[in-house]
């Protein structure tokens, strides 16, 4: 924790609230040095584990980078997705990568689509979309995706607003990585058009789903899945 207390940078914690992360909670270390840190901790599950409970931002990802997410419990992920409120980075990025590795993944998301915290609901879009970029088709339930995305087409307009990026991400995810549905999923993202999410102080865009899935279809990707989910 000192070692990331002497790396923080003000502008770069003032980037990540501007972003939406909470400022207090951030010392403003950059990814490019959490990677350096990572490597020489790689492996150290307890020590992983130490550093997100410690409620930091950047302790949290560098935790997210090191730990197996298999070898968390369903009690110790579910904590952790509680813990990741105001902090975007955590709860779309880091919580989805250790769920995806966990044998309760599927289950996991499912549980927290259906949250009323926004921060948690929105983990539980990122951790099924990350299903989908990284199960083979033949894992995954087809009807079950079909009726996630009609979920979105009726609860998008009305849910908070990291869920509508993430739900809007969702669809997108089933164009590009399931194969079977992507005449399902470029319907459902010509419906959704331009998804409204504010973004702060930020120069980040919502992507349009129904353009994004074409580029990829055009580039002959559909269908080609991840090794990981982590980057």
């Amino acid at each position: 924790m000192a070692e990331l207390k002497k790396k923080g940078r003000e502008q770069t914690r003032k980037i990540y609230a501007r972003h939406g992360m909470n400022a207090d909670r951030v010392y403003g270390v950059s990814v490019a040095d959490l990677k350096l840190i990572a490597k020489t901790i790689n492996g150290q599950q307890d020590l992983a584990c130490e550093l997100f409970e410690t409620g930091n931002m950047d302790a949290m990802y560098l935790a997210g980078m090191v730990a197996d997410g298999s070898k968390l419990s369903k009690a110790q992920l579910n904590r952790w997705a509680e813990s990741a409120s105001d902090l975007q980075m955590i709860s779309e990025y880091t919580i989805p990568w250790l769920a995806v590795e966990n044998a309760k993944a599927r289950e996991l998301a499912l549980e927290w689509m259906r949250s009323k915290k926004a921060h948690i609901a929105a983990s539980g879009w990122c951790t099924y979309a990350g299903l989908l970029s990284t199960r083979p088709d033949e894992e995954l339930d087809m009807q079950e995706i079909e009726d996630l995305l009609a979920r979105v087409t009726k609860q998008i307009d009305a849910a908070p607003n990291r869920v509508k990026m993430t739900m809007n991400n969702f669809v997108i995810a089933v164009g590009a990585y399931v194969k079977p549905l992507l005449k399902e999923a470029k319907a459902v993202a010509r419906q959704l058009g331009a998804v409204k999410v504010d973004v702060g102080e930020t120069a980040c865009k919502v992507p349009l789903a129904a353009e994004y899935i074409e580029k990829i279809e055009e580039f002959g990707r559909i269908g080609k899945k991840r090794k990981t989910l982590r980057c």
